[in-house]
């Protein structure tokens, strides 16, 4: 049985966007796929020496397709939990703990920011 997690109220209401920096497209299979490229020191070290990549294609599961598509910058992580549980109704015990996890995992990652709309920007003076 897994684990469950207590989530603030408050990281329900942050909203989720995409960082614009990672290109994606929508595969054939009807999957996304997140592009990824590698610039660093040690990145271009290993690009020179193992012939590794400079560019990583991540394709993303059903689950993540879903969750990566309605990163909009208008749903909270509260309307994306209630999108997957709609999207996958076998499967809402574990959708929240998924939601989060995934969310938090892009933003540790640098593939998304959150905005959180508690926050009240005022306009600078000067």
């Amino acid at each position: 049985m897994a684990k469950k997690r207590k989530i603030p109220a408050n990281y329900m209401d942050q909203i989720p966007i995409r960082d614009g920096k990672h290109p994606w497209r929508m595969t054939d299979d009807g999957m996304a796929e997140v592009d990824m490229e590698h610039n660093g020191f040690y990145d271009r070290i290993a690009q020179k020496v193992f012939k590794k990549p400079r560019m990583s294609h991540i394709a993303l599961d059903k689950y993540g397709t879903v969750v990566w598509k309605n990163m909009n910058g208008e749903n909270t992580i509260a309307d994306i939990v209630r999108i997957m549980e709609d999207a996958f109704p076998d499967e809402t015990d574990r959708m929240l703990d998924r939601v989060v996890t995934f969310t938090i995992t892009l933003k540790h990652n640098g593939f998304i920011t959150m905005l959180d709309p508690s926050i009240v920007f005022a306009p600078s003076r000067g």
